[in-house]
């Protein structure tokens, strides 16, 4: 039986390699993902281990104690204890830093990878007694010497387009700043080396940026070898100030680095992993498909074994172990296309603003178990059916047919089954219409719900073939004979015809589902966008923790054209055991920036102790106009009861709550600062259409070009909020060409197959005279009738499936309503029946070879 699975597995190429192909692609995403990820993991490990290589100690300061008057940035970290530590016992090297936040502009005057703003280091040179400074080796120019001069790292000068002379304009937090690029330095820092910056100053300028004159942000101790870490943080421990500075040891810092590696790594996973999942599902059908065809094709070699004396044990096993040498075939396949996806997967996730690590392929135990492990075990699971179905084939019923149809009884069940698995995924489905909100609980009986609607689709799709197939066969009649001939071949087998067709419907499913849900909430974005926002500009900070220069406010009205500029403070709003965010805003100005729609209440009565409401929060806490609200803003540590003045339907403007900006400015990060600056023009449109890119000129020139600050219009808010939709876009492009793949490998796997089995009949057709382009043409018309049978279902359960779950978008995103994309649905049906055509391509070209005397004279 070994010798005879070797054999079949051995006697037909073509259909091997297709099979490994289609399981190849899910294993190689899977152990490319993991390959992937483990290899970033370990290049950001050995960044941080080399960061921390020769760190045995680390000073760090302490928040002052409660009740003492210091300023924020003031520390007990200077030179007199700088020189105190170096008195310790077993300590080595004393290298004091100050650290802190630097955003620059590239040379085009477009902030440089500013959306990250922990990934914007800025430092000081600080050399040791060979005025050199080890962290940051120099390879062009000198280091910064005086408060106009500058480094940078060589690839932030890459990135930047920055020339030894050149003038960077920059800010920490506060005004721009303009200095002279005089050095290029290298850094192992991961925050830079992952695609952040790195601006270096001269010492006195950084202490006066990040901390204070005179002092620093941490002191780096070396220590002797053969020096323990812990009792060395013991003996520094003892001459700190106990309430202002603490040691942490090397290791810790690493421990601690490489738990935000693991954080940060592990997200990498998920998107690759999606597409390894539809590949294996979507491929496990091409599986199902072949060994089912395999098996009806060798009825009279099955029945002979059984003859001979096989037991049905014997013929399971036999083609069981056909599918464990395709698995494992397929396995060894993906796993080395697998390694090619990891090696390529650093330069394709990265950008110019969010570079990865790049480093030597990280193979171990896990991404080889997981590759064979998935490989053959989807690869058998999928056997296992075809090969019992082989096994209860009767000798003698063998010898009679070659194929069986499936009884009466076998198709009612099928429809049972079918019905009620479609039943209940349509209940589950229709059940959340009535969903207020994007619960957890609301999005698992969704997934639930889709998943048993596509299985309902899959049992019912031979039973279906039928009936659509001969409505789709009155566009194929108008090719005449040839036409007919198409359909009737299609409907020789509706369990195979359904089974070829089960990949373009669940890549049709998936790709029309996502794409109706992805354009509904673009367009849903913009309404709300539209609807909230009275303001034709919006200036803001990128990060909560910095402000805007207040004399920037007064300069942005001062503009021509400008008729009102409010001033926004954003802090947080610590509500019920959850964040939410809070703005401060002068009630006067807010009808002329804001357009918010109240419940109840008005914003008439804001001020100290008064608040307004979004609907959202007041449904979660049971707040209304007049009632009360337990919370806590910014940096209050204490709870106490707001009076709500007003509710208003969520708007992105308002962000959760309103309260006068008064008392936010007292209790944000940056007490009395300003976040954003709400801009209304004279002559701006507020219905979505064009700005001023004078103004806009203006406006950035007015806030000095500052990296820190985003001036943004409309479209580019709404394109903002629009980030996750874009992903949602791009996963739906990738299911689509995952779908595109494994479906033509099924088209042209079947195909093959069928035009084996009909070899005598086209040798007929041939002999009575039909000629080789005809043959070719029918070949063409059966796949393309499969594919538009795959696409119309595929259609029909993604269209339903987006509208049900509409209801849970309805509850995240204000103003949505379904909105099909015709456009794309349009593509996704023409490029369905084009896949059925060009997979037709081979099957037809060898049907028409065939000639017709020995077709006619072949078994």
């Amino acid at each position: 039986m070994f010798r005879t699975a070797l054999r079949n597995v051995l006697a037909h190429k073509a259909r091997l390699a297709m099979t490994v192909l289609a399981v190849c692609l899910g294993v190689a995403f899977v152990c490319g993902t993991l390959v992937f990820a483990d290899s970033s993991a370990a290049a950001y490990r050995a960044a941080a281990s080399k960061n921390f290589a020769d760190i045995a100690v680390t000073v760090m300061p302490k928040d002052p104690p409660p009740g003492a008057v210091a300023d924020q940035n003031t520390t007990v970290l200077d030179d007199a204890l700088a020189r105190k530590l170096a008195d310790v016992p077993r300590v080595a090297a004393v290298r004091p830093s100050v650290d802190g936040s630097a955003v620059m502009n590239a040379a085009d005057g477009a902030p440089l990878r500013a959306d990250k703003a922990w990934t914007n280091l800025g430092a000081a040179y600080v050399p040791g007694k060979d005025g050199k400074d080890d962290r940051y080796p120099l390879v062009k120019g000198h280091a910064p010497l005086n408060g106009d001069e500058l480094a940078v790292d060589s690839g932030t000068a890459a990135a930047g387009h920055f020339s030894i002379g050149d003038m960077i304009t920059l800010a920490t937090d506060g005004p721009v700043m303009t200095k002279r690029l005089v050095g290029i330095v290298t850094t192992g820092d991961t925050r830079v080396t992952a695609g952040g910056t790195l601006a270096l100053f001269g010492k006195e300028t950084a202490q006066r940026l990040f901390a204070s004159p005179g002092h620093y942000t941490s002191i780096d101790l070396s220590a002797a070898p053969g020096t323990d870490q812990f009792e060395l943080s013991r003996q520094v421990t003892d001459v700190l100030p106990a309430d202002r500075a603490e040691a942490v040891t090397g290791t810790a810092q690493a421990n601690q680095q490489a738990v935000y590696v693991d954080t940060l790594t592990r997200g990498y996973e998920k998107l690759p992993m999606v597409f390894a999942g539809v590949s294996l599902f979507i491929g496990s059908f091409l599986v199902v498909n072949t060994f089912t065809m395999l098996v009806t094709r060798r009825t009279r070699e099955i029945a002979l074994l059984r003859a001979i004396g096989a037991a049905r044990r014997q013929v399971v096993r036999s083609v069981l172990l056909e599918a464990l040498l395709i698995g494992l075939a397929a396995s060894a396949a993906g796993f080395l296309v697998g390694l090619g996806i990891a090696s390529v997967l650093p330069y394709v996730l990265s950008t110019a603003g969010d570079g990865l690590p790049t480093g030597p392929l990280v193979i171990g135990l896990r991404p080889v178990v997981a590759a064979f492990g998935v490989g053959v075990g989807v690869t058998v699971l999928a056997a296992w059916l075809p090969s019992r179905r082989a096994a209860k084939v009767a000798p003698i019923e063998a010898m009679r047919s070659v194929e069986q149809q499936p009884s009466a009884t076998r198709s009612r069940w099928r429809g049972v089954a079918g019905l009620a698995l479609l039943v209940l995924g349509a209940g589950l489905l229709v059940s959340l219409t009535g969903a207020k909100d994007a619960s957890v609980e609301n999005l698992q009986s969704a997934m639930l719900g889709c998943g048993v609607l596509v299985v309902a689709m899959i049992v019912l799709a031979p039973l279906l073939a039928a009936p659509v197939i001969r409505l789709t066969g009155r566009l194929t009649g108008r090719f005449g004979v040839i036409g007919h001939l198409a359909r009737e071949n299609a409907l020789r087998d509706p369990r195979r015809t359904a089974a070829t067709a089960a990949t373009l419907m669940i890549s049709t499913a998936l790709v029309a589902g996502l794409a109706v849900i992805g354009n509904s909430t673009g367009q849903a974005l913009d309404r709300q966008a539209a609807a909230g926002l009275g303001a034709d500009y919006v200036i803001s900070t990128r990060t909560p923790t910095t402000g805007i220069d207040a004399a920037a406010v007064q300069r942005v009205a001062d503009i021509p054209g400008v008729r009102t500029a409010a001033a926004v403070t954003d802090s947080t709003l610590f509500v019920g055991g959850n964040v939410r965010q809070v703005s401060g805003v002068d009630p006067d100005a807010v009808d002329a920036t804001m357009k918010l729609d109240f419940v109840s209440g008005s914003l008439r009565d804001l001020g100290p102790g008064r608040i307004a409401v979004s609907s959202t929060i007041a449904r979660e806490h049971g707040a209304s106009a007049g009632g009360r609200l337990n919370a806590r803003m910014g940096r209050n540590q204490e709870f106490k009861q707001y009076t709500v003045v007003g509710v208003y339907k969520d708007n992105p403007t308002a962000h959760d709550a309103l309260g006068a900006r008064s008392e936010v400015q007292q209790n944000s990060f940056k007490p009395g600062s300003v976040q954003r600056i709400l801009v209304r023009t004279e002559g701006g449109r507020t219905d979505g259409g064009a700005t001023s890119q004078t103004t806009e000129e203006q406006l950035r020139n007015a806030v000095g070009n500052s990296p820190l600050l985003k001036v943004q219009d409309r479209k580019e808010l709404v394109r903002e909020a629009a980030g996750t939709v874009s992903d949602l876009l791009t996963l739906m492009y990738g299911l689509l060409a995952i779908g595109i793949v494994i479906a033509s490998l099924g088209i042209v796997n079947t195909l093959a197959m069928s035009v084996s089995e009909r070899t005598r009949e086209i040798g007929v057709l041939r002999a009575i005279g039909m000629d080789s382009a005809a043959i070719r043409r029918m070949i063409r018309l059966e796949s393309v009738t499969v594919a538009a049978f795959g696409t119309l279902l595929g259609l029909a359960g993604g269209l339903f499936g987006a509208w049900a779950v509409g209801a849970l978008a309805n509850g995240a995103v204000e103003q949505y309503s379904l909105a099909l994309p015709w456009g794309t649905l349009l593509l996704v049906c023409l490029l369905s029946l084009a896949i059925g055509a060009v997979a037709a391509a081979l099957p037809a070209r060898r049907a028409a070879a065939l000639s017709p005397l020995e077709a006619v004279a072949e078994a």
